[in-house]
Formats: structure tokens, sequence, C-alpha cells
């Protein structure tokens, strides 16, 4: 699989870029579970364009990320070229434009899955962006604005035509947000279109090797967007990669290795956001890691209560202390928002 000259491998793992989750320290994991590609945040870009720091600490890639894209959303198309331009100086791989955040606050104001309510203003922006930069340009979007608006298979062609270089799709429409299943027939439809030339990558409720190999051997989809499943759970990538190679699944990942992956995570975090912000924004996901253990509610309110940095740490020696010989006999659950 290649995406421009990125060289890929064949059924690649995509990280998706999930705000207030795929920040650094987040993505240092997944990459060490065996995500082959990544995404920083999505940021907004009347954010970039008006010089607003926190955004900017979002373009931040480091090299062993790779291949890494800088994801970018908004209304505006002179801004998104704008800040297209800026987020190329930080030498993404791809530039991709978010056409599927359902977020009301985004959608609303004709941003995201928004631009689904206006396909020629979507295209004209995404034809600008492409004129812009001297790197792929890539999309994510969903199925369509609602069940009467399902656009992806005539959408898709088109965005190829104005010179995208991989597609993304989400397999709900706006109007569902994440709700029921996704479906996967217009995905699919979309990959076995002859007219199709790009990679397609699949995304929505991907939550082990067996749904993911299922949604590889139905569509033929060159790669799958992993989401919500990776959300306290970065190792997901090493089980998919070894069920798609073995047909096994591997057995949950004992506490002691979970206990010092959460301490990686922790340091990384405190590493590049400091001891307040490190400490706040990690404290849900170490509540997830451990969210398959027995009578825990009152540690996991120790997790995502305290505000110091030396004390987290030490919650989480202690649940190696409590928990280090407890056996997992079940899957991780998929995670619910």
């Amino acid at each position: 699989m290649k995406i421009g000259n990125i060289e890929l491998p064949d059924k690649a793992l995509f990280l998706a870029p999930m705000e207030d989750v795929t920040d650094v320290s987040f993505r240092y994991m997944c990459k060490m579970y065996g995500a082959d590609m990544m995404y920083t945040e999505f940021i907004a870009s009347e954010a970039l364009i008006r010089n607003i720091p926190k955004s900017f600490q979002k373009l931040t890639i480091h090299e062993y990320e790779r291949p890494m894209g800088i994801q970018l959303y908004g209304h505006n198309i002179e801004a998104m070229v704008e800040s297209a331009k800026i987020a190329e100086q930080y030498s993404p791989d791809v530039i991709d434009i978010n056409f599927g955040c359902p977020v009301k606050k985004i959608a609303t104001r004709g941003a995201g899955s928004g631009m689904l309510r206006d396909i020629p203003k979507l295209l004209k922006m995404t034809e600008e962006i492409v004129k812009a930069v001297n790197i792929p340009v890539t999309v994510k979007t969903r199925l369509g604005w609602d069940e009467d608006s399902k656009v992806i298979v005539e959408l898709a062609e088109k965005l190829q035509d104005v010179g995208i270089q991989a597609l993304t799709i989400h397999g709900r429409t706006r109007a569902q947000l994440y709700k029921g299943l996704a479906d996967w027939t217009l995905i699919g439809e979309v990959k076995n279109n002859p007219r199709m030339k790009i990679p397609i990558i699949g995304n929505g409720d991907v939550i082990d090797g067996a749904t993911a190999k299922k949604r590889f051997d139905e569509t033929g989809v060159d790669a799958i967007m992993i989401g919500r499943a990776t959300y306290g759970r970065p190792w997901i990538f090493k089980e998919i990669r070894h069920f798609l190679e073995t047909g096994e699944q591997l057995a949950p990942m004992p506490i002691p290795e979970r206990v010092e992956m959460a301490k990686i995570h922790l340091q990384r975090s405190l590493q590049y956001k400091g001891d307040r912000r490190g400490v706040y924004e990690m404290r849900r996901h170490l509540a997830t890691y451990f969210k398959a253990l027995p009578h825990f509610k009152e540690t996991r309110a120790k997790l995502v209560t305290t505000n110091d940095a030396e004390e987290l740490m030490r919650i989480i020696d202690e649940i190696n202390l409590t928990w280090g010989d407890f056996v997992l006999t079940q899957p991780d659950e998929d995670p619910k928002y």
C-alpha cells in the first residue's frame, strides 16, 4: 500500500485522530505496540492562522512516529488553505482534511461532517488545499449527512478527481454520531469501484483481531483506522496484527505489564506537558487501562481525582501490589463513551 511515496505494510493499521486523546504521549504508546500510521489530534484552521499556542503544540512530530499526518478542520476555504501551508512547515507526511467529525459545535458551523451538506464547497476546499501544498493530501469523512444522503460512492470519485491520495471512510452518517453499528457495505462499494485507484481506509467498530479480519476480508480495504477501541488499550494494534498473521487471539495483557505501560505513558505525559496538565490529561487514560479489574471502583476514583504526579505514580504501583497476580481471562471490552 502506498500513499504518495509513503510505503505501508499490507493490511496497515492506522490510529485515528482524536481530540484530547491522540497527543504525543498516547501516540508513543500506540507506536510501541505497532500502529503503522498515526495522526495528530485534529486542529482548527482558524486557531492556526490566529497563532493560538495550544494548537501549534499539536503540530509537533517526532521522527519515530512516522509516517504521521496532521489533520485539519474548518469551514472557511481560505483559512483551511493557509493552515495547510502552516502545517506543512512542520514536515508531516500527509495533510488530512477532517470532513467527518460529527460534534455539534463543529458540524453545525459547516466544518467536519458539516461539509457533507455542501459538496461543491467540500470539493473546492479539497482542490485548493491539494494545489497549495507539496505533500499528499488525504480526507477522512462519513457515508453522508443522514440516511437520505449517503453520497460516499460518488463523493469518493470526485475527491479522487481533485487530487487526494487516500480516503478514510467512517461507516456512519453524521446523523448517527456514534450510535448503532457502523455500516461497511458502502465502504466496500467504494473500494471495489473500478474507478477508484487511491487507497481506501475503513473505520468504525473495529474492536479486535476478529472484526479487523472480517472487514478486510469482506471489503478488501487497504487499511483499517482504529479510533475509540484504542482508548485505554494502545496494545490493540499488537493484538490485531497477531490475529491477522496467526488467526489466534492473544491472551489479555497481564496486570504487571499494564502497570509498566501506564507508568511509561504517565512519564511521557509529564515530560511533554508538565506536572499539572500532564496529570490532568492522563487520569482518564489510566482509569481505562485497568477497567477489567474486579472491585476497582475505589482505586479508580483515586486515579481520576488526584492532582499530584507522585501520588498518581504511587497509586499505579499500588495497583500492581494489589492485583499483580490477578489473571484476566476475558478480552478487553470496547470502551463505552
